[in-house]
């Protein structure tokens, strides 16, 4: 039986559809890079500031060349490369592609200069919008969803590059002007109780996800705890005052071999005051500013969010038994909640206090990414994507640890409950802190 003229067109009608958004997603996307990088001078687009990190025009160039190699490559007819020698020079981590440019001379790369890659953005963003307009192919249309939200990756790790670049300045400068904070008093802390039992964490349903994300899959949790609110600058500046980088009893073995190596002695980005009566100043995109107690602390390390659970449970009664969370307690509490918060879009960009009192867990999205205590690996049954695109996550499963929630550097389109971060135990210049949890 052949399908009527109104069924045949309902399918057509739905991947019209479908490539509409696309086409506004890709467009949106790029567009906020641009926007992104619009404060910064052709110097400071230029610059590196240390071997993890990357200059802007690196990530305005590497995002483009994702969709030259993965999609255009493979898709466009008739295609040629802007520049073939970009293929190697812009390529981050993908063996499969060739051999890449070394990560940490990436400052080293005058040529091109901003304008050339400017050009070349603007050349291959005509390409990849006439492909979604024309093309059929679903893997071309999946490869190009992948490259916005690896672009809006590449958003947040241009954001956080760029403050560590501007904190190396004596000028202190700031990457942006308006300072939204006002002075408010601070939501008390307070154990929420999570029943546990048998529940399913990872993708399900419509809508995007990485490749680490699933399969969704069941996980028994034991009845727990979680603080219905992060970890403030106030209470981080107690940790300091009561000795906590000094004293090896917080620490986990590798932790306080890091610690002294370095000698730490606050998170990064602060200043310690000459006096103990004052307060310290924290280095924002905003400038250099004193430290709001009620604002969630930010950029520490794994080791530091362990040590500080640590020393709030042994020398806090309210706090007795803290501890970081692991993934599967957060997403299954975060699960129900609204993907909302102080994200990238507010154009914040620093940690906001909670400024109203109310029931149930607050923060949960947005302001910092929050260690866990889990390490990142596999879920049971989970099988990378095939060919180069395969390297995106599953590579890096082994000596890292997720973090959840997003930050006040996160898009809110890129977010979702069973979204899986990671980085290194010692990493602390990405948006992280931490909320407490706990045992019943």
């Amino acid at each position: 039986m052949n399908p009527t003229p109104q069924t045949a067109a309902a399918p057509r009608a739905q991947a019209d559809a479908q490539r509409s958004a696309l086409a506004r997603h890709h467009t949106a996307v790029r567009e906020r890079s641009r926007a992104l990088a619009a404060p910064l001078s052709p110097e400071d687009c230029q610059a590196q500031s240390m071997p993890d990190a990357s200059p802007t025009k690196w990530h305005l160039a590497h995002t483009t060349w994702f969709f030259e190699t993965f999609v255009l490559e493979r898709f466009e007819p008739g295609f040629k490369p802007f520049d073939p020698a970009f293929r190697a020079l812009y390529n981050s981590y993908y063996n499969g592609v060739g051999e890449p440019f070394p990560r940490a001379q990436r400052g080293l790369v005058t040529r091109p200069d901003l304008a050339g890659v400017w050009r070349w953005r603007a050349q291959v963003d005509e390409r990849v919008a006439r492909l979604i307009e024309r093309s059929d192919n679903p893997e071309a249309l999946r490869l190009i969803e992948l490259g916005l939200h690896h672009e809006q990756q590449h958003q947040e790790l241009l954001l956080t590059d760029i403050k560590h670049l501007l904190s190396l300045n004596s000028l202190r400068p700031a990457y942006q002007r308006h300072w939204p904070l006002v002075s408010v008093s601070t939501v008390a802390p307070r154990w929420l109780e999570q029943a546990g039992g048998l529940v399913e964490i990872g993708h399900a349903g419509a809508g995007f996800a990485f490749d680490n994300e699933t399969p969704r899959h069941r996980q028994w949790l034991e009845p727990h705890a979680l603080m219905n609110r992060l970890v403030t600058h106030g209470e981080w500046w107690a940790f300091v005052q009561d000795g906590g980088y000094t004293d090896p009893r917080w620490w986990l073995a590798a932790g306080w071999d890091w610690v002294r190596a370095h000698g730490l002695r606050a998170p990064l980005y602060w200043t310690l005051p000459s006096t103990g009566a004052a307060l310290p100043t924290v280095f924002t995109l905003h400038g250099e500013v004193p430290l709001d107690p009620h604002t969630p602390v930010v950029h520490i390390s794994y080791f530091e969010a362990d040590a500080f659970a640590r020393w709030a449970a042994a020398t806090h009664a309210e706090w007795a038994g803290a501890r970081l969370p692991t993934e599967a307690e957060w997403e299954a509490a975060a699960a129900p909640l609204p993907v909302q918060g102080n994200l990238q879009d507010g154009d914040a960009l620093h940690p906001l206090p909670v400024r109203t009192a109310g029931e149930g867990l607050r923060q949960m999205y947005g302001d910092v990414w929050e260690w866990t205590s889990s390490s990142y690996g596999a879920y049971p049954g989970y099988q990378p994507a095939e060919g180069a695109v395969g390297e995106y996550n599953g590579k890096f499963m082994v000596n890292q640890t997720v973090l959840r929630g997003g930050s006040c550097a996160t898009p809110a389109s890129h977010l979702r409950a069973s979204y899986r971060n990671f980085f290194p135990t010692d990493a602390r210049w990405q948006f992280s802190g931490l909320r407490l949890a706990r045992c019943l």
